[in-house]
């Protein structure tokens, strides 16, 4: 079942996108014990429509582990709800979607649409990453370029008369990322600390609830403490849960253009679970850059929205941590970090 994260109210159909009660998101009920076998916690999806994603490498680094995400198909975190979403849709009998997305996302929802036999269409700022537009093309969606702010590419995309397989609307997408949350635990079992770069909200909110699952589920005895990552530029997360100043610029300009969304639409859902279980860090340019290149001369090529989370670490400076690396570094090696 899936209810409203506002007020409660049930999913009538895959075509209610929004509460039509309050306007909010809905979620996924977990009403079952965690399962050993990652993919039986997830009974909706009947049959997978699979490229081998997820069982991404956990090493150790340093006095850190770091979660090799980017290792994923597409290069991206993004294909654990891509897998997850588009397998549900297809069980649906949904021929042509649309995605909204600054780049990784669509490029993940492009790929599983392909290979599901959809249409797709994905909806993108003007600026977004070059790199990874050719990436959604050559899966053979169609890239739609918008002029203005983030939230016009969302309108449009939901008004194309495609379907809207929002990655960040949609429950199944998030759902999809708890399988991350399960692997750190099968991998580490009881961790204190995970770093995650944070953007819409889906990878903070989809590990929440993995490890929330596996807390109720018995099999770890406290949640770990989720700590959201955001750069100077796009910090709203960070601003409005430690009240800090913050005015959004009119246009991203920062090197980690994943991190993009300015004003999220899951910002409630963000901050009661960091005001559970978390905190949020501010990195800034410079440092992002520093930490891109430190990994990088350490063997391991992220993007540099990936490498915040590196930055975050080194002012936090704990143990018992999982840094959680969400985008390959090749599809950004036209982004300047001198």
């Amino acid at each position: 079942m899936e209810i409203c994260t506002r007020c409660g109210k049930p999913r009538e159909s895959i075509f209610e996108i929004k509460c039509k009660r309050c306007g909010g998101p809905f979620k996924y009920v977990i009403d079952f014990d965690y399962k050993d076998k990652i993919r039986e916690n997830f009974p909706y999806v009947k049959e997978w429509i699979s490229l081998g994603e997820g069982n991404t490498p956990l090493i150790k680094f340093q006095n850190v582990y770091l979660k090799l995400d980017f290792l994923n198909p597409t290069g991206s975190y993004k294909d654990r709800g891509s897998v997850t979403l588009i397998s549900y849709l297809h069980q649906q009998g949904i021929k042509r979607i649309a995605e909204d997305s600054s780049g990784n996302a669509g490029a993940s929802i492009a790929a599983y649409g392909a290979l599901a036999g959809m249409e797709v269409a994905v909806f993108v700022p003007e600026n977004a990453n070059p790199s990874k537009l050719k990436q959604i093309e050559a899966y053979n969606a169609k890239v739609v370029k918008v002029k203005g702010s983030r939230e016009d590419v969302t309108r449009q995309a939901e008004n194309s008369g495609y379907y809207f397989a929002s990655h960040i609307l949609q429950p199944q997408f998030r759902d999809g990322i708890r399988s991350l949350a399960y692997e750190i635990y099968r991998d580490f079992k009881q961790v204190e600390y995970v770093f995650l770069p944070t953007s819409a909200g889906t990878l903070l909110l989809g590990v929440y609830e993995g490890f929330k699952h596996l807390l109720e589920s018995g099999k770890i005895e406290r949640m770990p403490k989720l700590i959201s990552v955001q750069t100077e530029q796009v910090m709203p997360v960070c601003a409005s849960l430690k009240g800090l100043k913050y005015n959004p610029p009119e246009k991203v300009t920062s090197i980690a253009d994943a991190l993009v969304s300015t004003k999220p639409f899951l910002l409630p859902e963000m901050l009661t679970v960091l005001k559970e279980t978390g905190d949020c860090v501010v990195v800034s340019e410079d440092e992002i850059k520093e930490a891109w290149k430190y990994l990088a001369k350490h063997g391991i090529l992220v993007e540099p929205s990936s490498a915040t989370v590196w930055s975050a670490y080194q002012k936090y400076k704990v143990n018992n941590a999982v840094l959680v690396l969400t985008g390959n570094g090749l599809k950004s090696l036209s982004v300047n970090v001198k």
